[in-house]
Formats: structure tokens, C-alpha cells, sequence
């Protein structure tokens, strides 16, 4: 009987091995442009630590709601199971009263005390790394809080800039103290209280707010230390809202990606809606595409959902196209906290509101397809990218690494649609295997590909050799189950006995 089961055991590993892989999970040499990023506000994400409560009201959008870094620490497998390797915070340093967001800085050397302390957040560090996730915070250069002792030090004065200018560099935002990177002691205080971070807690990048309220010239300086203290550590610029912005010039100086907020629009409008044309999007022309960030709202934008609700659609619809955009074409997705529940909000801070995690799972599970897909196929992070197909609201597209091809399919549409490729556009005599919903589309007899997409939906297929009828699989499954009934009957009589 013993030998009957371990004869099982083979067989089954045998049927496994013959489902094909298309890449791996755990990708070894891992590049930023491999990484899906969830953004999270701390405060608003997930109280686990009560003791920490310092006058929190839920009730008040404006006061600190619970969050913490525990709260991080115990969904870090809700988030790794989705499919994300890597989180970014927004400003976790000791901030003003009221300063839920962390923007409103008292001390860079130390942790905010509704957000926890120092060793826990090291403890956050080395369980994401434990889960090879990547931790990203914010670090804060352009201003501190007015509440902040070096404001009214009167041996200070020239780490500020003279409030009232309107040179953007020199601007105090929101009426904060902006600091004065030209002053030689400022900069030595910020650059070494960067590195401090990178050795006191191992995160492996900084999201850098206000960068282009910063000079091109202190980032320069700051990039050259920053990259020195650890390999591989990634530097995010986020630009102002509303304001045009030269992202070369500050990739230029080291930063190695930068937001772009009009891309964002033009992904919003496309997406909040059917029947929009993928021409804003297909051609964004940018300096290292494989690394933008790409996202739909963050801590300082109204949420997209609330544009899906005003155009009357369905958030969960609009939502899973979009994200199928942004998970498979060029760039760093960015997820801001809530979006897997399509979370509403308007303008700051509404846009703030607390996360739910009791909620309907169907964008979630949506969510952890996309991104188990994305981890497993190369060809999504790091191919090449060719339009094949584009008409209002109807793309196809393909991705192609080494010997890896990916065609995607989106069809944000008011209704279904059929495209047909050619064996120009795709090798024919193979078929394309949908990964998504498990769609199957054999090249006809002219080698061409009859893709049919229902509104509102997308596929992702991996091209492969014709399967036609596995008679080894089928062989396999029957021996399988003859030595499995085997098994049982042995069981039986033996009981019997």
C-alpha cells in the first residue's frame, strides 16, 4: 500500500510540472521597474496598537484616527497576498499637533507618537523584508512645521527663506517655513538625517515631496550620499499639483522617477469613462518610461472613484480596466490605500478617509490576479511595448521580453468588441492563452487571431505553441485515478481486516 501512495505522490508531481510556468514569482535581480507599490497613509490605515490613542476622534477628518505602524505590521500578508512587493509611506517623523499626514515636521530624528516607535517601525522594516517586500517612506526636505524650535532660533534664521517670495523654490507652501537648501548646514542636516534613516532602519527608497520646490542642485548632492548608503535604493519625486513640471530636469539630478500628474489626468480621463481614446496615453513621451510611477490618485488628489461616480459608471468596472493599464505597460504602479475597495473621496481631507477592511472582495481578488501576473511574466515589467490595435475606448497592445510575448486586451467600451490580428502583429500558428479569465484564441487558418472582448473587460494573453489534445496529461489523469481507487480499496479491506 505504501508503494501504491508514493506512486501517487510522483504522478501527481508529474501533472504539475506539466502546467506551464511563465516566469517567476520571486524574481531573482529585482528592479524597481519590477516592483507594484501600495501607498499608505498611516494614520488612516489600520489602528492595532490602542495604547498609542492620543487624543484620536474618528469622527474628525482633520484629527489623527489610529493608525499605526502595528497596524502596517499586521496587513503586510494582505498586502503581499495581493500581489504588491513593496509599500510606501507617506511622513512618519514627529510631527505638529494635528499633523495626521506627517507634512507638518517637528523633529527629523524621530518617529510620529500616534504612529508608534522607532523599533517598531524597524520591526516594519524587517517584516516586509522578511515577506521581500520593499519599504518606502517619505522624507521631507522643503519645509518644517511652524511650530518647529529652529523657526524661532534666532542662530537659524538663515536656514529659512524669506516668506512672501514667489520664486517656486524659495515659496512657502501652505504657509510652512521653507528651508533654505543653499545654506551649507542645512543641507549637511538633511543629507545626514537621510543617511541616518537608511542605516538606523534598512528602507530601501525615500518618496521625496515638494521636489520641485527644491533646487536641481541639492538633489544632485543628496542623490550621490543617498545612493551611497545602500545599493539599489530608489529615490521618488512627487511633484506639485496643478504646476508644470520639468521631470528631466530633476532625473537629471539623480532622481530616478518623478510623477507625473497630467499623465495621471489623461489616465483618469480615459478611464472614469467608456468610449475615450488611448491617444493622450500611448503617446506620453518620457525619460525612462520603465520606471514612472503610475497611478490614478494619491494623498493630495480627490480620489479617482469620485470621478467614476460623477460620470454615472460603476467604480468597480472602471476600476479593474484601469488597473490592468498600469499593471501591464510601461512603469511603476502606484496603488494608493483603499483603491482594492474603491475607496471615494474629494478634496483633502476627504480624499483621507479611513480604510475598511470589511468590504465587498471582488476588486481585491481582481487586484491579486493582476498582480500574480505581473510578478510571474517578465515580459510585463521589462518588455518592449508595441500598440496594435486603438479605437475610442478599445487597445490592444503587446509586450515581448527575450522569448516571452504578452498581448493585452482592454476593452473600455460601451459594448463587445472583436479585433483581429495579424501574423505581422503576432507569430502566427500558436495561440494565445488568456490568463485573466482563461480566455483560449488559436491563429485560424489565414494565421490570424479573432480576439472578442466583452464592455468593461480585459485579458491578458501569453502566446504559446498550439496545445491541441495533451494525450499525456489525459493518460496521466487516468492512471492517476485507477491507483487512487486502488488506494481506497486497499484502505478498506484493510479496515476491514
Amino acid at each position: 500500500m505504501k508503494k501504491i501512495l508514493i506512486t501517487l505522490i510522483l504522478f501527481c508531481i508529474f501533472i504539475f510540472s506539466t502546467v506551464p510556468v511563465y516566469g517567476a514569482s520571486e524574481r531573482e535581480n529585482r528592479k524597481w521597474q519590477d516592483e507594484t507599490v501600495y501607498s499608505i497613509m498611516v494614520d488612516r490605515f489600520f489602528n492595532a496598537n490602542t495604547k498609542n490613542d492620543y487624543d484620536v476622534n474618528t469622527l474628525d477628518p482633520l484629527a489623527y484616527n489610529g493608525g499605526d505602524f502595528q497596524g502596517v505590521i499586521d496587513k503586510l500578508d494582505y498586502l503581499k497576498d495581493m500581489g504588491f512587493t513593496a509599500i510606501r509611506l507617506t511622513s512618519i517623523f514627529d510631527n505638529a499637533d494635528g499633523g495626521y499626514h506627517g507634512y507638518w515636521i517637528n523633529d527629523f530624528y524621530k518617529t510620529e507618537e500616534h504612529f508608534g516607535s522607532l523599533k517598531t517601525f524597524k520591526k516594519l522594516v524587517s517584516q516586509a523584508h522578511q515577506r521581500d517586500m520593499k519599504v518606502m517612506i517619505d522624507f521631507v526636505t522643503n519645509n518644517v512645521s511652524t511650530e518647529h524650535p529652529w523657526v524661532n532660533d534666532t542662530t537659524k534664521q538663515e536656514w529659512f527663506n524669506e516668506k512672501g517670495q514667489k520664486e517656486i523654490e524659495k515659496e512657502w507652501i501652505n504657509g510652512l517655513p521653507d528651508l533654505n537648501q543653499d545654506n551649507p548646514e542645512v543641507k549637511k542636516y538633511l543629507l545626514d538625517a537621510a543617511k541616518w534613516w537608511i542605516q538606523e532602519t534598512d528602507i530601501d527608497a525615500f518618496s521625496l515631496p515638494e521636489v520641485n520646490h527644491v533646487p536641481a542642485d541639492f538633489w544632485s548632492d543628496f542623490s550621490k550620499e543617498i545612493k551611497n548608503e545602500k545599493d539599489n535604493f530608489f529615490l521618488l519625486g512627487i511633484t506639485s499639483l496643478n504646476q508644470s513640471v520639468d521631470a528631466n530636469k530633476y532625473v537629471m539630478a539623480g532622481i530616478d522617477s518623478v510623477t507625473d500628474f497630467q499623465q495621471s489626468q489623461n489616465l483618469r480621463n480615459v478611464f472614469a469613462n467608456t468610449n475615450v481614446s488611448f491617444s493622450e496615453l500611448v503617446g506620453d513621451k518620457v525619460q525612462k518610461p520603465e520606471t514612472k510611477p503610475q497611478f490614478f490618485d494619491n494623498e493630495i488628489t480627490t480620489r479617482f472613484t469620485s470621478d467614476i461616480v460623477e460620470n454615472k459608471h460603476f467604480p468597480g468596472a472602471r476600476w479593474k480596466t484601469a488597473l490592468t493599464y498600469i499593471y501591464s505597460t510601461p512603469g511603476i504602479p502606484v496603488v494608493f490605500y483603499g483603491s482594492e475597495i474603491a475607496l471615494n473621496g474629494g478634496e483633502v481631507p476627504d480624499n483621507h478617509q479611513p480604510m475598511n477592511f470589511r468590504t465587498e472582495k471582488e476588486l481585491i481578488d481582481f487586484i491579486t490576479k493582476l498582480g500574480e501576473l505581473r510578478n510571474q511574466l517578465p515580459s510585463l515589467t521589462r518588455g518592449n511595448m508595441e500598440l496594435l490595435y486603438e479605437k475610442d475606448g478599445m487597445a490592444v497592445y503587446k509586450r515581448v521580453y527575450q522569448d516571452e510575448t504578452a498581448v493585452i486586451a482592454i476593452n473600455n467600451t460601451s459594448q463587445s468588441q472583436n479585433v483581429t490580428l495579424s501574423q505581422e502583429q503576432v507569430e502566427g500558428d500558436k495561440e494565445l492563452r488568456g490568463m485573466l479569465n482563461g480566455d483560449l484564441v488559436r491563429s485560424n487558418d489565414n494565421n490570424e487571431y479573432d480576439l472578442i472582448i466583452d464592455r468593461d473587460e480585459a485579458e491578458i494573453y501569453v502566446l504559446a505553441n498550439k496545445s491541441g489534445i495533451n494525450l499525456t496529461l489525459i493518460g496521466s489523469l487516468v492512471v492517476v485515478y485507477i491507483l487512487f481507487t486502488i488506494f481506497i480499496i486497499k484502505v478498506r479491506k484493510r479496515r476491514r481486516g
